[in-house]
């Protein structure tokens, strides 16, 4: 077998160049950029091209599939050859269901909360010694890559994004699954730029559940009302399975799992990794994992990369960092904060970085997403709109779309780190929420100067 990646640099497709190498397939590819960690990860591995750029030549009539990544355009010269050839061609999502035919298939799908419930179902397989074939988001502990692609494994798990799948595929990734096993996490408008309305967003979650395999099973956040609603009525001819919060307790600052047995303590906090939690705890059921077994396991997940990662602990002062920047997972996070350090004060920062959340139509839904801090700091670039081609914002924008007392809103990062500098540490929490990094801020040299 041989396969060529178009875009091979790109987060998702360097990973899937790796799995398919491991896989004994022999792989070619291409970008016209290719940065870290991708670069060293495929040097690592033999797989890094001679040199960057778009060469039709290495389209050649004996490869038997191209994958073309989302960072490729339509006029691609070697997407071009591919077509002119009759050549197999398939985005990223395609290739993975290509490769994963003859597999139980679990896929994870929701606006959030997607690769934390991933990870969890993919940690207690692991710890439970079942093999799979997988596709998550982010770096897992435990795990050399975010896909693996065997010819041995029963079970494939997929975090379900329901973004564009290629250039040439306007479909949703999570279309193109069919999954046997379905979780739905929560439904929260999104990506706008391909979305324009939250109905249109909503179609695709109902697009997603007609895709259920006869006679499979869906797991879904009852708590959700988008989720319930679209998941009761559907007429599909699988069974369907509500999921809520753990039960749980809170105490010094550690989250216990409150089961008859007992309790067990875990390493992750918060009500919506609980929901996840038990939602994951639901589709370990469906393939034979016994509750005592995910137990055991669940106690030493300590979370996905960028997902509430730990940056620095002291005595009295945590710094999280999250990749939280939707209205949904603020109000989300904040609050998870607020409940596990009731005797702290929360401050928190979040950066304004998606499409989505540099719009000016969009900003209204930010309303109270920031409420439960005790303060709250709002940084978002200008240069990077002009970049996106967006409409200017303005602070006094911003501030009025989070609508609480407790936000200040920042455009220059140095300004927002000089008052972070400035305050006193001591029985505060601080929570850094973004997709991208503050313009370069090295959270964890931040971390040493604010709190040792």
């Amino acid at each position: 077998m041989k396969a060529h990646l178009i875009a091979i640099g790109g987060s998702a497709m360097h990973n899937m160049a790796i799995a398919l190498h491991q896989k004994g397939i022999l792989v070619s590819g291409s970008d016209d950029e290719i940065f870290e960690p991708s670069k060293s990860r495929l040097k690592k591995l033999g797989l890094l091209p001679a040199a960057e750029g778009w060469f039709p030549e290495k389209i050649t009539e004996d490869l038997d599939a191209v994958i073309v990544g989302m960072h490729a355009r339509k006029d691609n010269p070697e997407l071009l050859r591919a077509q002119e050839f009759g050549l197999k061609i398939f985005s990223y999502p395609e290739y993975v269901y290509e490769q994963t035919k003859g597999k139980t298939r679990i896929v994870i799908g929701g606006s959030h909360g997607k690769t934390t419930t991933t990870a969890m179902i993919l940690h207690v397989m692991k710890e439970c010694g079942i093999e799979t074939d997988f596709l998550v988001g982010a770096q897992l502990e435990g795990f050399d890559c975010m896909v693996q692609l065997t010819t041995s494994a029963k079970y494939a798990v997929i975090e379900g994004d329901e973004y564009l799948s290629s250039p040439t595929d306007l479909r949703p990734k999570f279309h193109l699954y069919f999954p046997h096993i379905a979780l739905l996490t929560g439904i929260a408008w999104d990506h706008i730029n391909v979305f324009p309305t939250f109905e249109n967003y909503v179609d695709q979650f109902r697009i997603f559940l007609d895709r259920i395999e006869k006679g499979g099973s869906l797991i879904y956040c009852q708590a959700d009302p988008e989720v319930k609603k679209l998941s009761e009525d559907h007429t599909g001819d699988f069974k369907k399975i509500p999921y809520y919060v753990h039960p749980h307790d809170v105490r010094d600052g550690i989250t216990y799992l409150k089961m008859e047995s007992g309790e067990v303590p875990l390493k992750i906090f918060g009500q919506h990794n609980l929901q996840n939690l038990n939602g994951a705890m639901l589709v370990c059921e469906q393939i034979g994992i016994k509750r005592e077994k995910f137990y055991d396991a669940i106690c030493s997940f300590k979370g996905a990369a960028k997902r509430l990662e730990l940056v620095k602990e002291t005595a009295d002062s945590i710094i999280y960092k999250d990749f939280a920047h939707s209205p949904s997972k603020l109000k989300a996070t904040t609050s998870a904060f607020k409940e596990q350090y009731t005797n702290r004060q929360l401050v928190a920062c979040m950066e304004l970085h998606t499409f989505s959340s540099l719009n000016a139509e969009f900003l209204n839904e930010y309303n109270g997403a920031m409420e439960m801090a005790d303060e709250a700091y709002v940084y978002f670039n200008p240069h990077t709109i002009e970049h996106k081609k967006l409409q200017p914002i303005t602070p006094e924008q911003v501030k009025k779309a989070f609508a609480t007392d407790n936000v200040r809103v920042f455009t220059d990062s140095e300004e927002l780190v000089k008052e972070l500098k400035k305050k006193d540490w001591h029985n505060k929490n601080l929570l850094l929420m973004t997709s991208g990094n503050f313009d370069g801020l090295d959270m964890v040299k931040l971390a040493d100067q604010l709190i040792g």
